[in-house]
């Protein structure tokens, strides 16, 4: 690593914001510190309304700016100042030669082409949002960091003033700045490059690029030995990301991962229909139901296994209201999620000082198009997420008996959920509610079993004489490669089944279904959740 001056002191500064939060001080800091101030456009009509001596861009470079503001800084007068490496003779003497004075620090930001893409604007409005000198200045006084501050953040204001009264900018400052503008201009890329793609419909391009804000470093990752932190991505839906946390101790890796999990599965019900609540341990639902106010879609979710429920994330999509909050609390919750929370119930849930309490102000949109993004060795695994929804015009009858209107309202719920079950997924449900699942098993047929098990389990714990899963009807997130799991759910009392079809034994499948009695329809599309 090349060695840099430290300090290095700061005699000229160019700033030019989009986002002018704090500019007006730290450039009045700057100019008690004696630094002459360049500025641009907008940025310098406010400085000069401030009462601060500005020199414009364009008297440095002799060249006004054009074309509504395109060019103004892509100037050699500008490059050659922050660009020249001051340890190089030539680079200086090149300097003098043409008149060009140094610059030693540059505050920027940049158009705000994700803040625009987030508000829906239209092309050309986007298009107009992508910034190009900004990005050129920065990664020119970023490469140039041995003796050029770049700052592109507000909260790195305040830090650089001290080190200038003191002296000048520290190398090892200036260091972790250019790091931090190489990763602001990359991130600025990823999000227009993934936009440019999905507007001409290019789902693979050569290049992808993923880019994040960080909200907060975590404690640790799934385990006490791994690192790990929070981002917030530039078109990201409404869920964990974009949620303000009421109270409760900070959230963990495995805190934010379950209450993804359960949040996308709770958007899956409408809440002007019925209330829903889905209750999450380790990224798998051990309960879930809808019901006429949420809390009785919480007690029958927690019916299905109260026992799993302890230290899990309860998801809402309804606001939470008192009456919920009271029920909740009851038992040990980690997380609780919902879009919004009423006043009593926020209070409710503050005498659980840890329990953390999230409200999102509204649902994912559980079809929308987006990408799911996991590494590998070597690569990544990208692919659009799993948006698909099931018509009820969709679904085929393959056996004798058709599902009564009871067993198809509980067919579509049990479908819905099993597409957020880890594969093998099997999901027994009754009366809006599920009375058994089984997940992440390697053979379908003991994932039926399981969940045969957890509802007899469940029925034991509430007093019941009989399993829950007797008179359900069950949902396979994929076909059944074999009759045997088909069996093993009509011998817990299932009666109705969903599934993908497809198998090369779909016939056998068939008739053992009619063998048994149930009613058994098709989806044609599968859910598997790796």
């Amino acid at each position: 690593m090349p060695p840099m001056t430290d300090p290095v002191p700061v005699r000229r500064a160019l700033v030019s914001v989009s986002d002018k939060t704090g500019i007006v001080d730290f450039a009045r800091a700057l100019a008690g510190q004696g630094i002459e101030i360049l500025s641009t456009g907008g940025t310098a009509l406010v400085l000069k309304e401030a009462g601060l001596a500005v020199t414009d861009v364009a008297t440095v470079t002799g060249f006004p700016e054009m074309l509504d503001g395109r060019v103004k800084t892509l100037h050699p007068r500008v490059h050659g100042g922050l660009l020249a490496d001051r340890a190089k003779p030539g680079h200086m003497a090149a300097l003098a030669a043409h008149g060009i004075a140094p610059i030693d620090l540059l505050a920027i930001n940049l158009y705000p082409f994700e803040a625009t893409l987030a508000r829906g604007a239209a092309f050309d409005e986007c298009i107009e949002n992508i910034d190009i000198g900004g990005p050129a200045m920065i990664r020119a006084a970023a490469k140039n960091h041995a003796s050029v501050a770049v700052l592109v953040d507000p909260a790195d204001y305040a830090g650089v003033i001290a080190e200038i009264a003191a002296g000048g900018t520290r190398a090892e400052t200036r260091r972790r700045l250019a790091a931090k503008a190489f990763a602001r201009t990359a991130a600025y890329d990823a999000a227009i490059s993934r936009w440019f793609a999905a507007e001409v419909g290019e789902a693979t391009p050569t290049w992808i690029s993923f880019a994040g804000t960080l909200i907060e470093e975590l404690r640790y990752g799934e385990n006490p030995h791994q690192r790990a932190a929070f981002y917030r991505c530039a078109d990201a839906r409404t869920g964990v990301a974009t949620a303000r946390q009421l109270q409760g101790k900070a959230l963990s890796y495995n805190n934010i991962n379950d209450t993804d999990a359960a949040l996308e599965l709770v958007a899956e019900f409408d809440p002007a229909v019925s209330a829903a609540v889905a209750i999450i341990k380790h990224a798998n639902p051990c309960g879930v139901a809808v019901g006429p106010s949420l809390k009785d879609a919480y007690t029958k979710a927690l019916r299905c296994d109260p026992v799993s429920a302890f230290g899990g994330v309860v998801a809402l999509n309804r606001a939470l209201d008192a009456e919920a909050a009271r029920a909740i609390v009851e038992i040990f919750t980690e997380v609780i999620v919902a879009p919004e929370a009423t006043p009593e119930a926020i209070e409710i849930v503050a005498a659980r000082k840890n329990l953390r309490l999230l409200v999102t102000g509204g649902l994912p949109d559980p079809a929308a198009p987006g990408l799911a993004v996991r590494s590998v060795a070597g690569g990544l695994l990208v692919q659009s997420r799993d948006a698909g929804r099931l018509e009820l015009g969709a679904l085929k009858v393959v056996t004798r008996r058709a599902p009564s209107e009871r067993e198809l309202s509980d067919l579509l719920f049990a479908w819905r959920v099993a597409k957020h079950v880890k594969s093998n997924a099997i999901v027994y449900a009754k009366d809006g509610a599920t009375a058994g699942i089984g997940a992440g098993q390697m053979s379908r047929v003991d994932s039926a079993r399981i969940a045969a098990l957890k509802s007899a389990e469940a029925a034991e714990a509430a007093g019941l004489a009989r399993p829950l899963a007797e008179g359900s009807v069950v949902a396979s997130d994929a076909f059944f490669p074999f009759a045997d799991g088909l069996i093993a759910a009509a011998a817990a009392g299932a009666t109705a089944v969903i599934q993908p079809g497809g198998s090369m034994r779909d016939e056998e499948v068939i008739a053992a279904a009619d063998e048994k009695g149930l009613a058994m329809v098709f989806t044609g599309m599968r859910h598997f959740r790796h």
